[in-house]
């Protein structure tokens, strides 16, 4: 007969810490000076959203005032914040 023990491997443990990251929202508001096609541009660029995902954010962003166009954490986020704005787009990030 086999022997279990040596079949399977023993169980070993492990101790897991958590890092609990605030999510945030990068949220981008609608003006009048910026046209669709550069917004859309921007979001695909500075986003890495698809060009569809860019185009339905474009349009919420036209019929809403604003956009959550991207959630993470803040770190992550402020780069992309400080790119919208050096782009004149108006973006803040939200807790």
């Amino acid at each position: 007969m086999f022997e279990l023990e040596k079949l399977v491997e023993p169980k070993k443990r492990f101790d897991i810490k958590e890092k609990i990251v605030e999510q945030s929202d990068l949220i981008i508001y609608n003006d009048d000076v910026n046209t669709f096609e550069f917004v859309i541009e921007s979001i695909i660029k500075i986003c890495e959203h698809s060009s569809i995902q860019a185009e339905q954010c474009t349009w919420i962003i036209h019929h809403n005032g604003k956009c959550s166009v991207k959630r993470g954490a803040v770190d992550k986020l402020k780069p992309m914040a400080e790119a919208f704005l050096n782009r004149g787009i108006s973006a803040v990030i939200e807790s």
